[in-house]
């Protein structure tokens, strides 16, 4: 049996990532990129520049303070985001996407983009199937 380095079971166990296996890292990795508020948060950063908590608490309407940081904490532990603490009166906290977050906007941004552009549609779909379906 030959000894394999480090970089080569790296690259050994990229290849062989599958999605569609519950225990696979990407698997684990997609659970957590669905996540509406994680959506919500990259598209708001990817508008440009960095957003403060308050900033961010105005343009995403709904989330609530834990949901925020749990989601905020998440994305820095992941490398989608940076946290950048100002010391002050009071304290500021920034947080900007990292170049692997700006990465990840691109998608996440047209997922966001196509549900505002087609929620009419899916509106329809959804009364006709109703139509369709109410006896059942």
């Amino acid at each position: 049996m030959a000894t394999m380095t480090a970089a080569q079971r790296r690259e050994q166990a990229r290849v062989e990532y599958d999605a569609f296996i519950k225990s696979c890292p990407t698997n684990q990795l997609l659970g957590r990129l669905s996540d509406k508020w994680v959506s919500l948060v990259v598209a708001a950063l990817s508008t440009g520049g960095s957003l403060r908590y308050s900033d961010l608490t105005r343009k995403i309407a709904g989330v609530s303070p834990k949901m925020l940081t749990q989601t905020l904490r998440t994305l820095e532990r992941d490398g989608i985001l940076t946290r950048t603490v100002t010391p002050s009166v009071p304290v500021r906290v920034d947080y900007e996407l990292t170049p692997l977050g700006s990465s990840l906007a691109l998608l996440l941004t047209a997922v966001k983009h196509w549900a505002e552009t087609h929620i009419e549609e899916v509106h329809e779909a959804r009364e006709h199937y109703d139509a369709l379906n109410d006896g059942i």
